[in-house]
């Protein structure tokens, strides 16, 4: 398997990232956080860029590419951090009139997983239908019928949450089997912002290596920085040969086992993003636990995105079951 994007992936992914750098620049996050919530003309943009109509067909007024390509553009996502529920109107720009052109925005709740207990609904006020996954198929609700409360300190601050009471009936718009496959492309797009995250906190700890100086020298210049760096550009690495290889194979599923491909995206990318915030901070020291450094910024994130669409620990039980399976098969 070929990890090398083509030509057509590389302008893809400036092209996004461009956009992305310029709309959502990291000295905007505190703007972003107190509008608290969907930026609607952003999501206009967004969707005009073909983020949601990206796995469309031409012919459903679509781009027509493939899973492989939308985890390249959700790296891209995940590098600035920007809010909303992406991955739940991308998903559903089948299932939902008006997601893919942007002018409904659809968030969603996952209660396929083997952690699905409390219900919280993310960006309760700025959406407009609701996804919720059961195991017995994927349900449309109206947001506005929903009572619930709203958490005063929500972990990442770029994503409002509440707490309902009920997440009962609603329209079924997809069986069981439409239920699981949605939660395999849901976490190979969120492994693909995990990866954004990845390289985008080791970027940002570069940069502070190189100007910020201790005993007239670049910190950047000690050892021990340089072993926390390099081990962040390892796990980035990792994680973006895992996730490139997720999106692949759901294009593919000839190329290798598709559940067990996504769940080691999810696993491998989930910790490349959370370990690397962390390294991050570290990196920046004392100002890397200040407001003012967009730092804690991605490691709220990574800690939020950790629990979309099946966390670690079921990920790594589907890996081990996926290799128990292979190995009776080759008895």
């Amino acid at each position: 398997m070929d990890f090398q994007l083509s030509e057509d992936q590389l302008a893809l992914r400036e092209g996004l990232r461009s956009f992305c750098e310029g709309r959502v620049p990291t000295d905007q996050l505190p703007e972003l956080e107190k509008v608290g919530g969907v930026d609607r003309e952003l999501w206009s943009e967004l969707a005009e860029m073909g983020v949601f109509s990206l796995r469309l067909s031409e012919d459903a007024g679509g781009v027509g590419l493939g899973s492989a390509d939308a985890v390249i553009v959700f790296c891209e996502l995940g590098r600035r951090l920007v809010p909303g529920p992406l991955v739940w109107t991308h998903l559903a720009a089948r299932l939902v009139d008006g997601a893919a052109d942007g002018t409904t925005i659809v968030g969603g709740v996952d209660l396929a997983g083997a952690d699905a207990q409390t219900l919280v609904v993310e960006h309760l006020d700025g959406i407009d239908r609701l996804l919720v996954v059961r195991p017995e198929g994927i349900f449309l609700l109206d947001p506005r019928a929903l009572s619930g409360r709203a958490l005063p300190v929500p972990t990442d601050p770029l994503t409002p949450i509440h707490e309902v009471e009920a997440l009962e009936g609603g329209e079924q718009v997809g069986g069981p089997s439409d239920a699981a496959r949605l939660r395999l492309e849901g976490a190979a797009l969120v492994s693909g912002l995990q990866l954004g995250i990845a390289e985008a906190t080791l970027e940002l700890a570069n940069e502070y290596a190189k100007g910020r100086e201790q005993f007239g020298q670049p910190i950047g210049q000690f050892q021990a920085v340089k072993h926390i760096l390099a081990d962040m550009f390892v796990r980035q690495e990792v994680a973006r040969a895992a996730a490139y290889a997720a999106g692949a194979t759901l294009d593919d599923p000839r190329v290798g086992d598709v559940q067990r491909a996504v769940s080691v995206a999810k696993t491998t990318a989930g910790e490349a993003a959370v370990k690397n915030a962390r390294a991050g901070i570290q990196v920046h020291g004392g100002m890397g636990y200040t407001w003012e450094v967009p730092a804690h910024y991605y490691l709220k994130r990574a800690w939020g995105l950790e629990n979309l669409f099946g966390t670690g620990d079921e990920h790594a039980e589907q890996v081990a079951a996926c290799v128990e399976r292979a190995s009776h098969a080759s008895l």
